[in-house]
């Protein structure tokens, strides 16, 4: 578990230099009131929206099947929505990473955190089940305003954004477990830690096909095995953007009953049904730009969703 990492020199070369560029021109623009940071952002996410033709399609392939009970204009209107919120969520990350304890507890509402207490005075480890919303890096350093946990996370290749992303994250929290130690966030549960999961990103061949949003999709056993290996209660766990702009809201929901249940495939199910009812609490907010539905079937039944 990496719980601090250390500058390197190599980090002051010249080919790193655009990213300290770009760091700098993100740090002085956390400085500016909310407000004004949505506004930018939106005007962010439309000319990502123009410039990224693919990513448009992918978003659009996902509302069109995963709601199609929005009209054709409301998908297309949602679509636009999720771009000005994926502008917005470059602020998020740096708010995340570079305001101070009091601004974050100043923009920050918790609902549900009884349930975390509960469960720890019972000396359960504990699995916040979350969905890729836009909002995740703010979410954390939330949530360690009240309890320090420990994120699973995807290391980054470039070693002066893997000592970033690290040290950004660390501000609130105990450490970070990559996505791929298993062990390590057994033994974080089992020593009572709360630890952060998602199921919604594709698994490949090496998942579990479950349905979501009515689309069979290969989901990762993660969720179930963990809580039964470390002995943890699963607890749904959702961040937002207040819908008037003032700053974030955190909600926690009651740990699953009888879960594991001993049935993977019916478990793998649950976790995404979960998942589904997150994302619809405020789908303008959630990952759409995530092809989740990469592998929705099995071997020669394969076919391109995003065709």
């Amino acid at each position: 578990m990496n719980q601090s990492i250390e500058f390197q020199p190599q980090f002051l070369a010249p080919k790193y230099w655009p990213i300290w560029l770009g760091l700098g021109l993100f740090r002085l623009l956390s400085l500016l009131p909310l407000s004004l940071q949505t506004k930018i952002g939106a005007g962010i996410g439309r000319l990502l929206r123009a410039l990224l033709p693919k990513r448009v399609h992918t978003v659009q392939r996902n509302i069109e099947r995963c709601l199609p009970e929005l009209s054709a204009a409301e998908q297309q209107q949602l679509l636009h929505a999720n771009f000005a919120e994926v502008g917005m969520a470059v602020f998020d990350t740096c708010n995340a990473w570079y305001w101070s304890d009091a601004r974050i507890q100043r923009h920050m509402t918790v609902e549900g955190f009884e349930y975390i207490e509960q469960l720890q005075q019972q000396g359960h480890g504990v699995i916040l089940l979350a969905a890729h919303c836009l909002m995740l890096e703010p979410g954390a350093r939330i949530f360690g305003q009240r309890c320090q946990g420990v994120g699973v996370y995807r290391p980054n290749k470039n070693p002066l954004l893997e000592f970033l992303q690290v040290r950004g994250r660390l501000r609130s929290n105990k450490g970070l477990i990559p996505k791929t130690d298993v062990r390590a966030m057994v033994k974080a549960l089992r020593q009572g830690e709360v630890i952060w999961y998602t199921q919604d990103q594709d698994a490949g061949d090496r998942g579990i096909f479950a349905d979501f949003f009515g689309i069979p999709c290969s989901t990762a056993p993660g969720a179930p095995a963990l809580a039964r290996l470390g002995k943890a209660k699963v607890v749904p766990f959702f961040v937002e953007r207040k819908a008037d702009n003032s700053g974030y809201r955190i909600q926690i929901q009651a740990p699953l009953e009888q879960f594991p249940s001993g049935d993977e495939q019916a478990d793998v199910q649950r976790g995404n049904d979960v998942t589904e009812q997150l994302v619809r609490m405020r789908p303008e907010q959630y990952m759409w730009l995530h092809q989740r539905f990469k592998t929705c079937a099995k071997g020669g039944e394969r076919r391109s969703f995003y065709q």
